[in-house]
């Protein structure tokens, strides 16, 4: 059998690709090595906002009596913690797994390799399946990065990977990179009782944000007691009697039960056979494609992480239907001016669009506006008063550039901002929007209009 494509990687952008081909009448096939929705739905953001959700709800009991409600001092079961997460996970794997056979694709597990142009074998339950096509797409995401002078070892020395699945919460965490991933571990442990000690590299956490976001959640985590050392780096980590020691470049000496390396992700394009089939790579290993996710070589479309424009799996998704698209013989181009990303800690942390500096680097004229929550009435409702909502925009034409907020449900929040991104709307256009009272969307509708110094509130 011929397929119209063959789909390599079942995570959020392979899956979302095998459908959407599906839908628009093709005949495909999706192999997957591991599990159904890849990193994301497994090792990744489904099962850490699972385990978010749970301190979220012991927050909710150890602040209770500020409202007036008298509770006993929360228990955690962190078996049953574990246990919820991973139903979660499972049922939405079954979930990926009920859409393939309603739209009819051909779920093969093994492992792939591209023999040619058009011909993908399968490796997979002590067989081998060749599969013939006349398109390709390569989905198969990335893994945690290691440095092998930090000594990872699955126990004491762990990944994300290892920090999802501990059985037990740990007196003590050193997390070694204060990203997105770092940052929410942080929050999740931290949260638990774990005291945690951070250590990065860069001059502040969430480097990539806003600085007024990365310095207002810097303070937020000094609040909570989280140790954290910026333009710090470690030399080496070394197991010791009841966990284990690093040592930095300074030569300070810094000990805990377990390390968390968090610095990063490694594309997994390795035994693909991407050299045999010509597809050209990047300095960094990417997979080359043009804005319709199509490689150098005719009939081979690559999406998701291992192209390496965003690591997030909306993205992928996004770039999976384009693929998709264009495999079935509609022109689609992918449009990466408006993506929105998110950081689950507490509270949260999302953004989209360009930060000042960003703004600034590129010579253009810059304003901004600011809201804070503790202005906001459902925010001081719901006792969740820190953070604001700042809005960047081109000072000569008054369009939003950029949006960036920390503070309750900004995951939420940030959709009509990337809408208001995507769509060149200027700060007075939203300001002008009536938003419902009282919502914590309010703020935005605050920020862009302190943009012109009108915000009523603020």
């Amino acid at each position: 059998m011929t397929y119209n494509a063959v789909v390599i990687g079942g995570g959020p952008g392979g899956y979302v690709a095998a459908i959407r081909i599906a839908q628009l009448g093709g005949k495909v096939a999706l192999v997957e090595k591991d599990q159904l929705g890849g990193t994301c739905l497994n090792r990744g953001c489904i099962p850490t906002k699972s385990l978010i959700a749970a301190v979220d709800k012991l927050k909710g009991v150890e602040e209770a009596a500020a409202f007036g409600i008298a509770v006993n001092q929360p228990v955690v079961d962190f078996n049953k913690v574990q246990g919820r997460k991973e139903e979660v996970v499972e049922k939405l794997v079954s979930g990926i797994q009920f859409l393939l056979n309603k739209n009819k694709v051909d779920f093969f597990k093994g492992a792939a390799k591209i023999k040619a142009p058009g011909v993908v074998e399968v490796a997979g339950d002590g067989e081998t399946k060749v599969l013939q096509c006349e398109n390709m797409v390569i989905a198969t995401g990335s893994s945690p990065a290691l440095i092998k002078s930090l000594g990872y070892n699955g126990t004491s020395i762990i990944t994300s990977e290892e920090a999802l699945q501990l059985q037990e919460i740990p007196k003590s965490l050193l997390i070694i990179g204060a990203g997105v991933i770092g940052c929410e571990f942080a929050h999740i442990y931290g949260s638990l009782g774990t005291e945690i000690t951070m250590v990065e590299a860069a001059p502040s956490i969430l480097s990539l944000q806003d600085k007024d976001i990365s310095r207002r959640m810097q303070t937020i985590f000094k609040k909570k007691k989280v140790t954290i050392k910026t333009n710090g780096c470690i030399k080496k980590i070394t197991e010791v009697d009841g966990g284990i020691q690093a040592e930095l470049e300074n030569g300070e000496r810094l000990t805990a039960e377990k390390a968390l390396i968090s610095i990063g992700r490694v594309l997994n394009t390795h035994n693909l056979g991407l050299s045999k089939a010509g597809v050209a790579l990047g300095e960094k290993g990417q997979i080359l494609v043009n804005d319709q996710m199509q490689t150098n070589i005719k009939g081979i479309y690559a999406i998701g992480d291992v192209v390496m424009k965003y690591q997030l799996a909306h993205v992928a998704s996004a770039q999976g239907v384009i693929a998709a698209e264009n495999i079935m013989g509609k022109e689609a181009v992918m449009d990466y001016r408006a993506v929105p990303s998110c950081v689950f800690t507490s509270p949260e942390i999302a953004s989209v669009g360009m930060t000042e500096q960003q703004v600034k680097d590129k010579g253009l004229p810059v304003k901004t506006g600011k809201f804070n929550f503790m202005a906001n009435g459902k925010a001081l409702s719901m006792g969740e008063g820190d953070g604001f909502v700042k809005v960047v925009t081109h000072a000569e034409t008054d369009r939003i550039l950029g949006v960036h907020i920390i503070g309750p449900h900004a995951s939420d929040l940030i959709a009509e901002a990337t809408l208001a991104v995507q769509k060149g709307l200027t700060a007075k256009e939203l300001a002008g929007v009536i938003h419902a009272h009282p919502t914590l969307a309010e703020a935005l509708m605050e920020a862009a209009e302190n943009v012109h110094g009108l915000s009523i509130h603020g």
